[in-house]
């Protein structure tokens, strides 16, 4: 194998083992950024030894030990030079032994879930929900600081700073980085799916720059949902989440004409759609049933998103049973993006002047107030009603609200053809 080849192996497998392996490191030295750093040099002990001995058969094991070595080597040298400062006492000295022996106990441990402990810290409630979103994509989806800066169209030194803060952050707070207790993981689960969902979103439907969606951040998402999925086998909302994305993320190819502009759920070419994805979006659907989470917020939505997918033809897209599922989503997670999407489908249902109805009382929704979707969704309805020339502005107000080229292109032709 030439050397370019081994060297990009080498850092597929690091991506794909770095999450664990800093998981690990993190409970063994207390200290995430320090755990970085041990995973960094595993990463270049890899490049260093691998091109001469071949890929371990457990690279992951490999890196872990070399990691380990290293974290035990720099508690014996701080060790030996508090030995050397006459002004330490005994006492710290018998101290330091005690933290190495700790440390060499806790090497010899399997690493359990303290990839979950470390997803669960990096999604911090107390945390600001774009830095939380940062530091999960750093600290878990190993994302460099440029690749965040451009998934969210930020510049480096913002996303490093905002990284920077979050962990100091952690520091002054003193979390524990550990597998959290159930009734810490009940209580801050929703804040994790929040966080894996923000990133999924936000590749699905950009919210600003030139391009409509970023596959790279729904891929991410996905990868954090099935890795959850593998750590918490009893959580439905775990499962539910991870349909969702699954099956959303099987549209990507078809929501992107070639001019850039979005492709409408209804004129999308669904031979385009990945069956593979579905399939695994049903699965994780159903385990999230079996497990009795049916009306839990993501599962209804992902129930939304399988009954698009189960329809070969947009016309035959069960327009009743969706207005019934947001109906139940209504119940259960109350917000305007809600009533506007209810709103939507109620308009595929019963007519558009239902649509009309259910959103002329979201017109004085402050959170709706310079959202674009909803006088979007106000000029199809009036579109499909026959009413051109209110649809034409409603159209020419969203596209002056929109942040993203390609959906302000798409609005200002839906606009043109009004006439």
């Amino acid at each position: 194998m030439a050397d370019g080849d081994i060297h990009r192996a080498i850092e597929a497998v690091f991506r794909i083992e770095r999450a664990r392996l800093i998981a690990g490191l993190a409970r063994i030295t207390r200290d995430v950024d320090r755990a970085e750093e041990l995973a960094q040099d595993a990463l270049l002990a890899a490049l260093t030894d691998w091109p001469r001995t071949g890929i371990p058969d457990t690279p992951g094991a490999w890196l872990m030990a070399a990691a380990k070595r290293r974290a035990i080597d720099a508690i014996r040298r701080s060790a030996m030079l508090t030995r050397k400062y006459a002004e330490i006492a005994h006492e710290r000295e018998e101290a330091d032994d005690s933290e190495l022996a700790r440390i060499e106990a806790a090497m010899d441990d399997d690493v359990g879930d303290e990839l979950l402990a470390l997803i669960f810290t990096a999604c911090h409630p107390v945390l600001a929900p774009d830095a939380r979103a940062a530091l999960t994509l750093r600290l878990v989806g190993g994302l460099t600081v440029e690749e965040i800066a451009r998934a969210f169209l930020s510049n480096p030194a913002t996303i490093a700073q905002r990284i920077v803060r979050a962990k100091k952050g952690d520091r002054r707070r003193r979390p524990r980085l550990r597998s959290p207790a159930r009734s810490d993981r009940d209580a801050r689960l929703a804040s994790v799916l929040e966080v894996v969902y923000l990133i999924f979103n936000e590749g699905y439907a950009a919210t600003a720059g030139e391009d409509v969606i970023r596959p790279a951040l729904c891929q991410e998402a996905q990868r954090l949902g099935r890795i959850l999925a593998g750590l918490m086998q009893d959580e439905p909302e775990v499962f539910g989440l991870l349909a969702l994305m699954e099956i959303q993320a099987s549209r990507l190819a078809a929501r992107v004409a070639p001019d850039g502009t979005p492709v409408m759920l209804p004129q999308q070419n669904r031979a385009r759609w990945d069956r593979l994805l579905i399939r695994r979006g049903f699965q994780a659907l159903a385990r999230a049933e079996a497990l009795g989470g049916a009306d839990g917020p993501y599962a209804l939505q992902a129930a939304l998103a399988a009954c698009h997918a189960r329809a070969a033809r947009s016309e035959d897209t069960d327009w009743q049973a969706i207005a019934t599922l947001y109906d139940r989503l209504r119940d259960v997670m109350p917000s305007p993006v809600i009533d506007l999407n209810r709103a939507v489908a109620h308009s595929m249902a019963f007519g558009p002047e239902a649509g009309l109805r259910l959103s002329d009382a979201l017109a004085e929704s402050a959170a709706l107030r310079n959202y674009a979707p909803l006088p979007a969704a106000r000029g199809d309805f009036l579109f499909r009603a026959g009413r051109l020339a209110e649809a034409r502005l409603e159209f020419e107000t969203a596209a002056g609200l929109s942040r993203n080229a390609g959906e302000r292109a798409f609005l200002l032709g839906r606009a043109a053809a009004c006439g």
